[in-house]
């Protein structure tokens, strides 16, 4: 199988990259694209390539090419899909942040406006000249398109057009050109609500990781509306789960009753169904950081915590519905919150004390 990987170096491309290696039967060829760009920590980002560089050396039957690319460079993604004629492709690049959004729109419209339309166009010439072409493309849309919903759990039913940060609006605009293709070019596509996505080599900007930052250096943290929110927070390692269960299942082509294909496009949640209090959350999160000693057993935490009001382009509560998960995949996320948060805690020490 060739599988193609964007965003390969960020928190879940490069998890599931090591995850195909470790689990994938059969021989397996994967490329992986990223722009390495300094939106966090770069040593991060080659940190977890040189974790898959690692795994590969114990897997013979699987290889492995990293490209150092923007896919928002069209010639640069047509040759990639000229030269590698991926079957699978899972498009992860996307910048993220949705404070990050209100202050730099440009990367935004940048990366997942002109980057997935040139994957798109790229899926729709591998079928060019009677090639079999790509599969099943997968994309990472986000549960901020949700916005400001007030029906809880979210469910792919809801009506989703009132974004309230130009990240949210890119990711719906992401579902709705990946509609069009799948219609117009018969692409099967399969989007998925990523719900807070958290774990060890995780990204900086969010808030477990720059909370634990904050801490370890004596600074406050900002509690934002004044605790009241409700995170669907889910664990890195259930993402991965679901997104391989879904690249090997694409929706199926089908025609209408005008003879015309049915567009083979699906959208799901994948979430914990299960949303945590964020005072909660931090306070599990303390009490890891105590464990594996990245805080001292006396530290005040109190002293370092400040409850402010909700900020513009967040929303209160995210909640997931994932009965269409478990139906079509027999799967749900289940990492309880303390056990990830304890390898969370566990990484950072190992990787910055």
């Amino acid at each position: 199988m060739r599988i193609l990987v964007t965003g390969a170096a960020g928190f879940i491309g490069a998890n599931l990259v090591l995850r195909l290696l470790k689990d994938e039967p059969g021989e397996v060829r994967i490329v992986g694209i990223d722009n390495m760009n300094d939106y966090y920590d770069v040593k991060i980002k080659e940190y977890r390539l040189s974790e898959i560089e690692k795994a590969v050396k114990s897997h013979s039957n699987c290889t492995w090419e990293f490209i150092k690319g923007n896919i928002a460079d069209k010639p640069l993604v047509d040759r990639l899909f000229s030269d590698f004629k991926p079957q699978v492709v899972v498009n992860l690049a996307a910048q993220a942040g949705v404070r990050y959004s209100i202050t730099n729109p440009d990367a935004y419209i940048e990366s997942n406006l002109i980057g997935f339309y040139n994957i798109l166009e790229a899926c729709r010439h591998s079928y060019d000249g009677g090639e079999e072409g790509v599969a099943h493309l997968v994309y990472a849309s986000s549960s901020s398109v949700y916005g400001s919903n007030k029906k809880v759990p979210y469910s792919t039913d809801d009506k989703v057009d009132n974004p309230v940060s130009l990240y949210a609006a890119t990711k719906k605009s992401n579902e709705l050109m990946a509609h069009a293709y799948s219609k117009l070019y018969n692409i099967p596509s399969t989007g998925l609500r990523f719900f807070t996505v958290y774990g060890p080599a995780g990204r900086p900007d969010m808030a477990y990781f720059g909370f634990t930052n904050k801490l370890r250096n004596g600074e406050t943290i900002k509690i934002f509306n004044y605790g009241n929110c409700k995170r669907d927070f889910t664990y890195v390692d259930d993402i991965v789960e679901g997104v391989i269960r879904i690249m090997h299942k694409a929706p199926r082509r089908t025609n209408g009753e005008d003879g015309l294909p049915n567009p083979p496009y699906a959208v799901y949640n994948i979430g914990n169904n299960s949303p945590e209090n964020l005072l909660d959350f931090v306070d599990i999160l303390q009490q890891e950081l105590i464990r594996a000693e990245v805080l001292p057993s006396d530290y005040d935490f109190d002293a370092h915590k400040e409850l402010v009001p909700m900020q513009p382009g967040d929303v209160p509560v995210t909640y997931a519905d994932t009965a269409p998960l478990e139906r079509d995949f027999g799967f749900k996320p289940s990492t309880p919150l303390r056990e990830g948060l304890r390898k969370f805690a566990q990484w950072y020490k190992e990787f910055y004390m």
